[in-house]
């Protein structure tokens, strides 16, 4: 039995989940361009206090 989709992206929201990768461009196996590619997933709540000052970190 399968998880409905609605729930599982309330599973992952509520815990945070890092997703990350590596593209890697290369010609006759000698790699040109290497990208490393990093993305934080979670959930905002209005109870736990922002770890920055005022506007935020920009």
């Amino acid at each position: 039995m399968g998880v409905p989709l609605v729930d599982l992206l309330d599973r992952v929201l509520a815990t945070g989940v890092v997703v990350s990768g590596d593209l890697v461009l290369a010609i006759a196996d000698v790699p040109l361009v290497r990208i490393s590619l990093h993305a934080l997933l979670s959930s905002v709540n209005e109870r736990v206090p922002a770890p920055w000052p005022d506007s935020g970190p920009l």
